[in-house]
């Protein structure tokens, strides 16, 4: 199960070789673990697209069945994946971090925004990955591959951050993690925030500003709900809207330093800032206010 291959991947216009192979799966804590290295890959096969159901109107949830039925991912919190797939001949490969969990058995699940074709003026071709996913048929196979990421939460408040892949992570405790996602860089927020709360021990709180355009965009609202609901001392939610529909009690708008104040704890040695979003909202509208408002640098992480 270890017969190592050099593939060639272009990203970013850059060539680069990794080695790929099959990965294999081992007991841990009664359970079988998937991901065993960022090196390694896996063909998982297209179960379940929930009844062809869309979750929004441009959103679908997918459901790739793991070897067996008694695999989990065992993927860390705050590390993604990559599916990789030949599209008109080229190499595409786009990150997702999962929405199911290691209480999952058999399979795990990807919330992904379709972009589809002739549907944006900037892209007319849509979105490459999203369509090759919304136009695969059940049975058939994508890879997967790793777990990858600059981020794991280790529980118990305790978050393990490189700067970059080379550098060695620093592990630090936060009580208060304060988070500000745009349309599906919710994933990675609901990732951490099912985890924490999850745990009875776990004391860490989190405060998260959620931006989407209209209400219909609002991505996993009905777990975020839920979450909220069950756990009000854990979760502070606040979403914003640029089109928001008549009667709308949230914010209006673009995040702001104002709305960060209000809805995020304030800057402290024990808070972390977390990211997930289209990069001109983390650049021009993220950290600037971030910045402004006193937040240090090394607080803060964007995925």
């Amino acid at each position: 199960m270890n017969n190592h291959r050099q593939c060639s991947v272009t990203a970013c216009s850059f060539e680069y070789s990794i080695p790929i192979g099959w990965g294999h799966c081992k007991a841990y804590s009664n359970w079988l673990h998937f991901i065993n290295s960022i090196l390694f890959y896996y063909q998982l096969a297209l179960v379940q697209r929930l009844e062809y159901k869309e979750i929004t109107h441009d959103t679908k949830k997918f459901r790739f069945g793991l070897p067996s039925s008694s695999h989990v991912l065992g993927l860390p919190i705050g590390q993604h994946v990559y599916l990789s797939a030949k599209v008109n001949g080229n190499l595409v490969i786009r990150a997702y971090t999962p929405v199911s969990s290691d209480e999952d058995q058999g399979y795990v699940d990807l919330v992904v925004k379709v972009y589809y074709k002739n549907t944006h003026p900037n892209y007319p071709d849509g979105g490459k990955m999203s369509q090759y996913l919304n136009d695969m048929k059940i049975g058939d196979n994508i890879d997967f591959r790793g777990p990858n990421g600059l981020l794991v939460y280790n529980g118990n408040g305790q978050f393990a951050i490189r700067p970059d892949k080379k550098s060695e992570p620093k592990v630090r405790k936060f009580r208060h993690v304060g988070m500000i996602a745009g349309g599906t860089g919710i994933t990675p927020m609901l990732q951490l925030i099912r985890s924490i709360t999850a745990d009875p021990a776990d004391n860490t709180r989190c405060s998260l500003i959620f931006a989407n355009q209209t209400e219909k965009d609002i991505l996993l609202r009905k777990e975020l709900d839920e979450v909220h609901r069950n756990h009000p001392d854990k979760l502070n939610l606040w979403c914003t809207l640029d089109k928001p529909s008549e009667g709308w009690k949230y914010s209006k708008g673009f995040v702001d330093a104002d709305m960060i104040k209000d809805h995020l704890p304030p800057p402290a040695n024990d808070v972390l800032i977390v990211m997930c979003g289209p990069p001109p909202m983390i650049q021009y509208t993220c950290l600037p206010n971030l910045d402004k408002l006193g937040y240090k640098i090394e607080n803060t992480f964007a995925y």
